[in-house]
């Protein structure tokens, strides 16, 4: 009975070890192979790179039509600093391609530069599992596993940042050029059995000519330590481009700090259709030290307290014996 209860106990603290830790985990929190940001940061002293090149397929049919193919690559870094909760980063897409028109003579146009380049802040602003201490029952699995009201409150951050686009870029509208201004709502539920859904809404290129407003819904689910799978929705509405993309694809943990992933997108339009497909990596260095509490020191104070002491009574113990 005794070994049951203390395997039971193992069990229930792998499985809920990481809601312990509200920002910096053990093995690489990435946000590939998704659009979405993660609500929490990537813990301070750490400097996560994230990259992942794909090729694309575009086909207008309603005039004017056109095939489009190209390649490109989005790319991110964070960097956790001052406080667990804040994060810097630097995320951008870069895309070439070619547009054959098909009019009745064929005509072929090319084009390349930063579909979006921003650099911005995120921070968390409450998170539900802070200062609060898992009840673990060591006698059912079952019951840990089981819901919890306090799943249906979300982790929510807040994030801003500054676009630059340069001039006559070939994918904003006409007259957008320089800084505009990135700001984004970011919530996040943890779910038991691995499962963790997403929100993102976000308003892009504030005070420019093309003001785009963002939705990303996204759902993961972990099968083990390995390997994670994930479906996403993203929306956009702006006068100069709108859309309703899906995303469908898997991550492969390597080690605690590399992961590989693997992604589609699609849409169900023809002004026009879209078919992506991204292969990612993402790689950390990590830094992280843990702060050492008042109370750790007060501990481990008197625990060399105590061993002084112990060692002083034996000294003396030896001494009288020796007599």
């Amino acid at each position: 009975m005794n070994t049951r209860l203390k395997l039971n106990s193992v069990i229930c603290a792998l499985l809920l070890g990481p809601l312990l830790f509200a920002q910096y985990t053990d093995v690489i929190n990435s946000n590939r192979p998704g659009a979405s940001q993660s609500a929490f940061s990537v813990g301070t002293n750490v400097l996560q790179f994230e990259i992942g090149p794909y090729l694309m397929n575009e086909k207008r049919n309603p005039y004017p039509s056109y095939d489009s193919k190209g390649f490109g690559i989005d790319f991110a870094a964070h960097y956790g600093f001052f406080k667990e909760a804040l994060e810097v980063n630097i995320q951008g897409t870069y895309q070439s391609d070619s547009k054959t028109y098909n009019f009745n003579v064929p005509v072929e146009s090319s084009r390349s530069n930063f579909k979006n380049l921003n650099l911005g802040v995120k921070y968390l602003v409450y998170d539900p599992n802070k200062n609060k201490e898992e009840t673990v029952n060591v006698y059912s699995y079952h019951a840990n596993q089981g819901f919890k009201w306090r799943d249906i409150v979300p982790a929510i951050a807040l994030s801003t940042g500054v676009n630059f686009d340069t001039k006559n870029n070939p994918y904003t509208a006409n007259g957008v050029e320089g800084l505009s201004y990135r700001a984004a709502l970011i919530t996040q539920n943890n779910f038991d059995g691995g499962w963790v859904f997403v929100t993102n809404l976000m308003m892009d290129r504030i005070s420019s000519n093309q003001q785009d407003f963002h939705y990303i819904l996204t759902l993961t689910h972990s099968f083990n330590p390995k390997w994670v799978v994930f479906a996403e929705k993203h929306g956009i509405k702006s006068d100069f481009y709108s859309d309703n993309l899906m995303r469908f694809g898997a991550g492969y943990l390597l080690n605690k700090d590399l992961q590989f992933d693997s992604a589609v997108t699609l849409n169900f339009k023809d002004t026009p259709s879209i078919l992506d497909i991204n292969f990612g990596v993402s790689y950390r260095l990590d830094r992280h030290r843990d702060p050492i509490k008042n109370n750790d020191n007060i501990s481990a104070k008197s625990k060399r307290k105590r061993m002084n002491r112990s060692r002083k009574k034996s000294k003396k113990k030896k001494v009288k014996n020796f007599d």
